[in-house]
């Protein structure tokens, strides 16, 4: 991907999260009820999430963790609990907005900065751990594996990410999705091969001192995800 076609992507994800899809999405990622297929959607994200806080540290205090792709902020608050210093950054002004009015009162002022802006950008420095939980899902292999590369130059310990399988299940719902009219539905969700992006990562020079850890995929009936973990050697 060109960085011409990067940031007419990355255009096109900041008006559906920050206009058309907002409401949407503050309302699933709160405790308001919703429709059966957002409740899918609202249980896979809540699993997705619980692993990748499995992965971390219980004890946080004294690490630096980017949220990249915080959205409403839930995996940001959590992480600060522990103790992390988060730096939390979206596409999205509004969801950045509402992120930061969803803060508990128990968690310091300083514990969280949340940020609307690109999640791949050097000027936040350096962390120990980073989280891209569900926001490389809109890009090919090749994408995701650059994007990877650009956060694990400025990450120390691990980097945890999820992208979208390629199942039969996700590549149907994908084509359905295009057949909605172009300015009523998401944009597109690219479902990847597993193999194809673990060897991308393997051959990529600048993750040579990174190794696969864990790994798993969560599928809870409209939502279907899978984690990786990638360790610093």
């Amino acid at each position: 991907m060109t960085t011409a076609q990067y940031l007419e992507r990355r255009g096109e994800l900041e008006t559906y999260f920050d206009r058309t899809a907002v409401a949407a999405w503050s309302r699933l990622t709160s405790d308001a009820p919703v429709g059966r297929i957002r409740a899918t959607v609202r249980a896979g994200r809540d699993e997705m999430r619980q692993t990748l806080l499995s992965w971390l540290p219980q004890d946080m205090r004294g690490a630096r963790l980017l949220d990249a792709g915080c959205g409403t902020g839930a995996l940001s608050i959590d992480a600060a609990r522990r103790g992390a210093d988060v730096v939390a950054v979206d596409i999205s002004p509004t969801l950045v907005a509402i992120a930061g009015k969803r803060v508990p009162v128990d968690i310091g002022t300083r514990a969280i900065q949340f940020i609307a802006a690109d999640m791949l950008d050097p000027r936040f420095g350096r962390f120990d751990f980073v989280v891209a939980m569900d926001s490389m899902i809109h890009y090919r292999s090749a994408d995701i594996t650059r994007m990877v590369a650009g956060l694990a130059a400025r990450t120390s310990h691990a980097l945890l990410m999820t992208f979208a399988p390629k199942t039969p299940a996700l590549a149907l719902m994908h084509a359905v999705g295009r057949a909605f009219p172009r300015g009523n539905r998401a944009p597109a969700i690219e479902p990847v091969s597993e193999s194809k992006l673990r060897a991308m990562i393997v051959d990529h020079p600048d993750l040579k001192d990174w190794r696969f850890g864990r790994h798993r995929r969560i599928a809870s009936s409209f939502y279907k995800s899978h984690a990786l973990e990638l360790l610093a050697s």
